[in-house]
């Protein structure tokens, strides 16, 4: 039986509230999380007590929550079976506490969406966080902002950083504000990619997050040009991934999309707090591979844990071979068949027209707009831009009368 209560009268919330639904198979815990999390002004809590039946918490809802708090329970495999079956647009944001320490549980989670888990005692002070920053995402509308791209390599060397200043710098050339974000906290180079000179530090950034808007942001970023800012790290200054903190990187990103049309950013190729925050928010995730076993067999690795650990949708990744040889023994068929990817994106071997671009400072499409590789980074650039110009336009078709009147 699926029991549900408001706690908060509807005739009190206003419109502008934000809905969060509690559900659990334990009336305790639901008492208590429904105590911590009804001390958050603007919020209407709903909680769900499900005693048997339906494993999925949003059975039967006439109307999603803005919020999900799932308080898992031994059926936590099927818990979270019921809300990956379900399309990913469908699914409310969720956080997840409870009795769960499976590393097949953990990853379940990431799969369904989960922003947060905690372990319990839950801490009220981490969970009203939590809740908070999610809340705050919702009312800002940060979905409706400027696009994040990541750009990460299979294996080192393989090419991401040059495609991810090139890419930036195409993307900007449309007439799209840019920003260019080099998340190699030691060994970043897209400032020198670019031969830009950098007043401030993602450090810097990073530590006055909170404090910072559009306007503050554009200023502690090097501009390259109107459209094109950098922000990347100084060879004088140490940074460790410890750091930086997951909420400081969030609210980076979260201020970046809403200052920007488009936000590129440079991975480095690892899996930690801070890559898996890019990747898990990122509209689109190009990996560079190259034509070699050791490529392949990395490339396979990687793509396995962004698509089972990290729950990366495949439709957001992007297998892109660089330096393309036709006579290489690793043909594009066997990297598609070993990444289970069959659209693949290629980038021609244009090795002296490259280094010399990095060299100099000078993106291809200044330096060779006319190179075979600058070309065919042109057509990864219009790629995007059309892939978002068509779902704007198909957002206005469909929703135009509905918000316009």
């Amino acid at each position: 039986m699926l029991m549900s209560r408001d706690v908060t009268p509807s005739r009190t919330v206003a419109r502008q509230s934000m809905r969060l639904l509690i559900s659990s198979r334990d009336a305790a815990a639901l008492r208590h999380l429904q105590s911590l999390s009804q001390r958050i002004p603007g919020l209407q809590v709903t909680t769900r007590l499900v005693s048997n039946g339906h494993t999925d918490p949003l059975y039967g809802l006439e109307q999603m929550p803005d919020l999900l708090l799932l308080r898992l329970s031994h059926l936590w495999r099927e818990e979270l079976a019921a809300l990956l079956q379900r399309p990913a647009q469908e699914r409310p944001p969720l956080l997840v506490c409870g009795p769960l320490d499976e590393l097949e549980g953990m990853r379940l989670a990431m799969q369904a969406g989960a922003r947060d888990f905690f372990p319990e005692p839950v801490a009220a002070e981490e969970l009203q966080a939590a809740i908070g920053r999610v809340l705050s995402e919702a009312r800002s509308g940060t979905g409706c902002g400027g696009k994040l791209i990541a750009v990460m390599n299979a294996k080192g060397g393989s090419g991401a950083t040059s495609l991810a200043c090139n890419l930036a710098q195409q993307l900007s050339a449309s007439g799209a504000s840019t920003l260019l974000l080099d998340m190699d906290l030691q060994f970043g180079s897209v400032t020198h990619y670019l031969d830009v000179r950098p007043s401030h530090s993602h450090l810097e950034v990073l530590q006055q997050i909170d404090e910072l808007d559009s306007v503050a942001l554009r200023g502690f970023c090097s501009h390259f040009s109107p459209d094109l800012h950098v922000l990347g790290g100084r060879s004088s200054e140490l940074c460790l991934p410890q750091d930086v903190h997951q909420e400081q990187l969030e609210s980076l990103l979260r201020l970046a999309r809403s200052t920007y049309d488009w936000v590129v950013v440079d991975l480095p190729r690892q899996i930690d707090h801070l890559t898996s925050i890019t990747l898990e928010q990122a509209d689109r995730v190009y990996i560079l591979v190259q034509q070699s076993l050791s490529h392949l067999k990395d490339a396979t690795r990687l793509m396995r844990i962004l698509r089972d650990d990290l729950g990366v949708q495949g439709s957001h990744l992007q297998v892109v071979v660089n330096r393309y040889n036709k006579v290489a023994p690793v043909s594009l068929k066997d990297i598609a068949e070993a990444l289970r990817c069959a659209d693949l994106q290629k980038l021609p071997n244009d090795y002296a027209v490259v280094s010399e671009s990095q060299n100099t400072g000078v993106p291809l499409g200044i330096h060779a707009p006319r190179a075979p590789v600058t070309l065919a980074m042109r057509e990864l650039c219009q790629e995007l831009l059309g892939t978002e110009a068509a779902a704007q336009g198909l957002l206005k078709r469909t929703f135009g009368r509905l918000f316009r009147g």
